[in-house]
């Protein structure tokens, strides 16, 4: 009864959506692309990628400066 009512063109928002998900269509798919790659191209770019290790090593780095210059830290523990 309810599926009826959708496959005649009326529904949702979600069914509207589903269908755009999970139809497979070349136009679904490049929009898919456009939408969602679009954005990550210019959220990545210029981002420079650290492992976990480079990361410890300035901090490392930098905690070492911090303690060898003498100057008390703002917090104390």
């Amino acid at each position: 009864m309810g599926g009826e009512a959708t496959s005649a063109g009326g529904g949702g928002f979600r069914a509207r959506m589903d269908h755009y998900l999970y139809s497979g269509e070349k136009k679904h798919v490049l929009a898919g692309i456009a939408i969602f790659g679009v954005p990550w191209y210019f959220m990545t770019r210029g981002a420079k990628h650290q492992s976990h290790q480079d990361y410890m090593e300035k901090a490392n780095k930098a905690r070492e400066e911090r303690l060898s210059s003498g100057q008390p830290s703002a917090l104390k523990e």
